[in-house]
């Protein structure tokens, strides 16, 4: 049996997929949480080998939740399940840590998939993202650029797309507002714009509004 627990936000999100992986064999669902508190409390008591963690989880984000996972709990597998843009995070997630990455608009019959592909220490992503991802180099396409980025500049970049300052992306991601102006500095130079305005318009094309 693969003991999955689910932390997501949303109760008819989590009693889904709940239902699909019931309703499949060598599956048991030991918990399923609405915030990164009430996972890290129910990790303390339950020992899970996948946890299908959202993206967008409150509290704290999906990434910075990776990192602790993956430093408190090495063994963990994460799956990610993200109603954000595949081709913008997939990537991102799995350097931090993740095993793969599954959209909230892939097929349900996914889900069965990529927890037994995660279960045993393989990574998971769909077929379109993966043939997405390897399209030609020589276009200028936003996503071209989007694959220089660190999973730190992402994030970044995903909170001064939100209209926040460098003082709040400063404290929202635990660093001083000098590194975040760096970290500015460098996104603008690896996507290819002299100003703040250019920057957020890359950021919306690569989908982080």
């Amino acid at each position: 049996m693969i003991k999955v627990l689910i932390a997501d936000s949303h109760p008819i999100v989590r009693m889904g997929i709940k239902n699909v992986l019931n309703s499949a064999s060598g599956f048991e669902v030991i918990g399923d949480v609405a915030t990164t508190t009430e996972l890290f409390t129910k990790l303390e008591t339950l020992d899970p080998e996948v946890i299908i963690l959202e993206m967008d989880i409150p509290e704290i984000n999906g990434i910075a939740t990776l990192r602790k996972l993956k430093q408190e709990y090495p063994e963990l597998r994460v799956l990610i399940y993200s109603g954000q843009s595949e081709d913008v995070y997939a990537l991102s997630t799995i350097r931090a840590g993740a095993f793969g990455y599954l959209s909230k608009t892939a097929d349900l019959d996914y889900i069965i998939t990529a927890v037994r592909k995660v279960s045993e220490g393989n990574m998971f992503i769909t077929n379109e993202l993966a043939q997405r991802l390897a399209f030609d180099e020589g276009t200028q396409k936003p996503r071209r650029f989007f694959r220089k980025l660190s999973t730190r500049e992402v994030e970044v970049l995903k909170l001064l797309a939100s209209g926040k300052r460098n003082k709040e992306v400063a404290l929202g991601l635990n660093l001083n507002e000098k590194t975040v102006s760096t970290y500015k500095a460098r996104l603008m130079k690896k996507l290819n714009v002299d100003n703040l305005v250019d920057l957020l318009q890359q950021a919306k094309a690569l989908e982080l509004y």
